[in-house]
């Protein structure tokens, strides 16, 4: 039958179109508009304003967009579980809360100092342009208008103003880090006798009844896995990119058509002199700044190589008087754009007239330019080839990926068909349901093994579907043959069955010694023992998790505290614990530690704030309708 469906796809597909239009058109409608109606179902609400179905898929879509792009190999399926999807309701609730606090403290900047802002901030260089303005092709190539960009750092900007308030105020008390710092660093002075399992391995001969016991009660540890060895190939944008032919004349018209790309940014130096004066200062203290500047400028022009010495003497820039007011070199979009105008205006060895910035007056003179000039076609002819190439790929590659896609499916028998079409390279793997640690590429794909162990793979051995496994990353592969999941027998694991027996009944002598051990020091307490050490939670000293538990639990006020320690296979320990010393001072140690504490309860304290936000926005989530939203995408 799936033969038949195959060789006659277009007969097929319009009997499905003829029987399932009418029914859409006499049942549909109703499950049409269900469907429309779920995208606004609320699941959640911050100050009275709900979060829809729509907004929560369109929000979450977005962070897997962003994430692929990070990581264009990790695989999608992983991305889309509940967990992932409620982290990202979780993410916009805190945001709408934080956006609604902003607004309501008036913490959103005004459209001046959002600018301020965005030509100041280095993060934001990439996007800005030699004038200051926003690259509108950078915010076109990642689907944003320059709009909706100002709104997203309007809104950013309001957040972090309310959360880094918090932060940025907190304030560990000396009482409580000492505190905290005694409890990391007490050390405790103990007495330690370990009973080694392996001591006690000569002791066991395990008869055949023994080993068929445990055998039978193991049998899962004894499975071999499912496992399948498959042929598969890959279509990736990189390969169509590696076989693209590109003409000279072609990489020299993309040299030349996108010239700014291979010029070198202009950097200027300059030197500079301020006057510091407050711009909400009252006028006169503003006018009598502006003088004072007007005189030094005076003062300069009478004697132009006095300036770096005038400024040494009289700017009011702590980070460059003691230099001259040397500022190094700077592009476009580092100064406020007063002083930016004037630098780049001025000719080298010009000095300025007084040009007022939100800093307060300034005397500028330029001292050097560097960069503006467009690199040799030579220069960058491997930089400009590769961009070509990944250009003509990208175009060939839907078409590429539909050539694939059609092919392995119409011709699923064999991947050779699609390797001759699009020149292919065949790979061969052993695998397992699951990616195997290290795996990369394809193989480490969840969504193309699931393929390959669905049942129509499996029992026909034909080519999964194309799967997409990674950004511009197709696969498809084959079974050629298959191992199902079995449980090896007995006198084939007989070995590893001995071992785990001889192991268990070793570490269950070595604990009944230890237990002996334990209760005749408790009628000799002043007894010593073999191992001494001083151990603190920072300064293990290399014991196991399990000793030092049980050393932290002992009671101070009751010692000398002596103790059994079960370590499971690798035996049992026997440790006393006799003393307990308070942390030795180290002052480079101790201030690290108490910065770290610092940042913790600096976080600790934000996110109780944030808490108390949610409770003021009165921000819920509606787990009823969260719950139902889970299962109707669950596959």
């Amino acid at each position: 039958m799936f033969d038949f469906v195959r060789n006659h796809s277009r007969l097929v597909l319009g009997i499905m179109v003829l029987l399932i239009f009418p029914s859409f058109i006499f049942f549909g409608i109703q499950g049409y508009t269900r469907f429309t109606e779920g995208g606004a179902v609320t699941v959640a609400k911050v100050d009275g304003q709900s979060i829809s179905r729509a907004e929560w898929d369109a929000e979450h879509q977005r962070n897997v967009d962003r994430l692929r792009r990070q990581r264009p190999d990790v695989d999608a399926k992983l991305l889309e579980t509940p967990e992932m999807k409620r982290e990202t309701l979780d993410g916009l609730v805190r945001d709408r809360v934080l956006i609604a606090t902003a607004r309501q403290y008036h913490l959103v900047p005004d459209d001046a100092r959002l600018q301020r802002l965005f030509v100041t901030d280095p993060q934001f260089a990439g996007l800005r342009n030699p004038d200051g303005s926003v690259n509108r092709e950078i915010l076109a190539a990642q689907g944003m208008s320059v709009e909706a960009f100002e709104q997203q750092l309007r809104q950013e900007f309001g957040m972090q103003q309310v959360l880094g308030a918090v932060a940025q105020s907190s304030f560990t008390p000396p009482a409580v880090a000492a505190t905290s710092l005694d409890a990391l660093l007490q050390r405790r002075a103990v007495q330690i006798q370990r009973f080694d399992a392996n001591a006690f391995r000569a002791q066991v001969t395990p008869a055949d009844s023994d080993l068929q016991a445990y055998y039978d009660a193991h049998a899962a540890e004894f499975r071999a896995p499912e496992q399948a060895q498959i042929e598969y190939v890959v279509l990736d944008l990189a390969a169509l990119a590696k076989d693209a032919s590109v003409p000279e004349e072609d990489l020299r018209r993309y040299y030349e058509e996108n010239g700014s790309r291979y010029t070198q940014a202009e950097e200027r130096r300059a030197s500079h002199i301020l006057v510091k004066v407050d711009p909400s200062a009252p006028a006169d203290e503003k006018k009598a700044a502006k003088a004072r500047a007007e005189q030094l400028l005076a003062d300069v022009r009478r004697s132009p190589n006095s300036f770096a010495e005038v400024a040494r003497k009289n700017s009011q820039d702590p980070g460059s008087a003691a230099r001259g007011g040397d500022l190094d070199f700077f592009g476009r979009g580092m100064m406020a754009k007063p002083f930016e105008d004037a630098v780049y205006a001025m000719k080298p060895g010009e000095v300025s007239n007084v040009i007022e910035t939100d800093f307060g007056y300034h005397i500028i003179t330029l001292t050097g330019i560097r960069g503006g000039q467009k690199k040799s076609f030579e220069s960058v002819r491997p930089e400009v080839e590769q961009e070509v190439r990944r250009t003509l790929a990208q175009k060939r590659y839907a078409e590429a990926a539909e050539t694939f896609t059609n092919t392995v499916y119409e011709q699923s028998d064999s991947l050779k068909p699609v390797m001759d079409k699009l020149k292919l390279q065949k790979q061969t793997a052993t695998v397992m349901r699951q990616p195997a640690p290290g795996a990369a590429g394809a193989l480490a794909s969840a969504k193309l093994l699931e393929a390959v162990f669905s049942d129509d793979s499996v029992r026909n051995k034909r080519n999964t579907d194309a799967v997409e496994i990674g950004q511009n990353q197709m696969a498809s592969a084959r079974i050629v043959s298959y191992s199902p999941a079995r449980t090896l027998p007995l006198a084939e694991v007989r070995d590893r069955v001995r071992e785990a027996v001889v192991a268990q009944k070793a570490a269950t002598l070595a604990k009944a010694e230890g237990a002996k051990r334990v209760e005749a020091l408790k009628k000799t307490p002043n007894e010593a023992l073999p191992i001494s050490l001083t151990v603190s939670r920072a300064q293990p000293q290399g014991l196991p998790r399990p000793i030092m538990e049980a050393v932290l639990r002992a009671d101070p006020k009751k010692l000398p505290a002596t103790v059994g320690v079960d370590l499971g296979t690798q035996g049992y320990a026997v440790v006393r614990v006799t003393q307990v010393m308070a942390r030795e001072a180290e002052p480079a140690t101790d201030a690290m530690l108490q910065q770290q504490l610092a940042q913790t309860w600096a976080t600790a304290e934000a996110l109780a704030y944030l808490d108390a936000l949610k409770r003021r926005t009165k921000a819920e989530i509606k787990e009823a309708a969260v719950a139902a939203a889970s299962k109707s995408t669950t596959p």
